[in-house]
């Protein structure tokens, strides 16, 4: 469905997208296709944004159905509630079945956070390196077999860094030794927390064509990650911690963009997209959101972002000035790539020209980008963002490049928190 039908038919049915599959068997469901679901008005609008917002970031059209599988990279599942009431404040593609990547550490963590509170492990004590941890694919923290690292250097790895070496460290210790027991354990503790469309197969996230999960269940246990371990939540935090004399510093972006934010996850494949779990607090309102299979790291921050904002705009809380947030482009002008930052206030708007650079697609270290202007005239709606070559954010606030800097695509690496 095109966004312009998909928008208009938000509007005026008073209900969220909705693929053939109404009505349909809950299996058919948890195969992979989406679901349908209806939603009051003002939760309408959030998502009718969102779309807009999403559509205009990945080309201009949404996905429409597909054969059930679990890779839907640039087909983006979100979902964003209030942590503490439940209440869902905006829902895209909620139940469709995808891979988590490295939001399966959210569960190790959960796991390993519930054995610290039962005293089968203890923050200080030796995790032994075996062989299989230390032949995890990165990202890692360079364990070596034979080797110790303690418990509480193994959540901070896996929380900054998103070491699978740790994490399989980790899961091993709990269960005896055996990834592959660690990884049932983990799938018991979803169905008792209420993740129905979940299963693991490791403690990483690494690739494996059975590790599913939903934007809906990631948002089920986080909550309980909040609800149940307050005293260890600090964790997700953390800018960094020492490990062997080295500052191994955070992954997560929304920590240093976005205001109130204070953790959880980022996670990344190729199958997977770019994954992203995130929990912010304003005015003693918290909010959870979950980006899934974004095509960029910038676009699942942008997403997140402006999600975030909808949810507390239902919620009443004030707007504030956002930091810049970098979203580039998948246009290209003359063979160069543009690349934006788009300052992300509700507050802001105008129309002064926004600034962007355009940038050689392979850049030499140090290269400078060449400055334009680009008109860019107050925006209604979020939908009406990033149109055609004239970048601009959501809620009407202009676009200034200030990085230069173009980073390896993320075809060329493995695995990424």
């Amino acid at each position: 469905m095109k966004l312009g039908t998909m928008r208009g038919w938000l509007r005026g049915r008073g209900t969220a997208a909705c693929s053939s599959t109404q009505g349909a068997t809950p299996s058919a469901v948890h195969a992979g296709a989406p679901r349908c679901f209806r939603s009051d008005p003002r939760r309408t609008v959030a998502l009718a944004r969102a779309a807009g917002l999403l559509a205009c970031l990945t080309g201009g059209v949404l996905a429409s159905a597909r054969p059930a599988h679990a890779q839907y990279v640039g087909q983006i599942s979100a979902f964003v509630i209030d942590s503490r009431t439940g209440a869902v404040l905006s829902q895209l593609n909620p139940d469709l079945r995808r891979y988590p990547a490295s939001l399966t550490k959210l569960m190790t963590l959960y796991v390993a956070f519930k054995a610290l509170r039962n005293g089968q492990i203890t923050l200080d004590q030796a995790v032994p390196v075996s062989a299989h941890a230390s032949s995890m694919e990165p990202s890692k923290l360079g364990l070596v077999p034979g080797t110790y690292l303690t418990v509480e250097q193994a959540i901070l790895g896996l929380v900054t860094k998103s070491a699978n070496d740790a994490a399989c460290a980790l899961g091993e210790l709990i269960a005896g030794g055996d990834e592959s027991r660690f990884a049932a354990i983990m799938t018991q503790q979803a169905q008792a927390l209420g993740m129905t469309n979940t299963v693991f197969r490791n403690a990483s996230g690494l690739p494996d064509p059975e590790q599913m999960t939903t934007a809906r269940d990631l948002s089920t246990l986080t909550r309980h990650l909040i609800a149940d371990f307050p005293d260890d939540y600090h964790y997700f935090a953390v800018p960094g911690f020492l490990f062997h004399g080295h500052l191994v510093p955070n992954h997560d972006p929304m920590l240093k963009i976005y205001p109130g934010a204070d953790g959880l996850k980022t996670g990344y494949t190729a199958d997977a997209g770019h994954n992203l779990v995130t929990s912010a607090v304003r005015d003693d309102v918290r909010l959870v959101g979950v980006v899934m299979g974004a095509r960029t790291n910038p676009q699942r921050s942008v997403v997140m972002a402006h999600l975030l904002d909808d949810g507390f705009a239902q919620e009443g809380v004030a707007p504030v000035v956002r930091p810049l947030v970098m979203a580039r482009t998948r246009r290209r002008f003359g063979g160069r790539a543009a690349i934006a930052l788009a300052a992300a206030s509700r507050s802001i708007a105008g129309s002064a020209p926004a600034e962007v650079a355009e940038l050689p697609e392979t850049p030499r270290h140090g290269q400078h980008g060449r400055l334009r202007h680009v008109a860019a005239p107050p925006l209604k709606h979020a939908a009406d963002t990033v149109r055609s070559h004239a970048p601009a954010s959501a809620h009407g606030a202009h676009v200034r490049l200030v990085s230069t800097r173009v980073p390896a695509h993320p075809a060329h690496r493995k695995t990424r928190g």
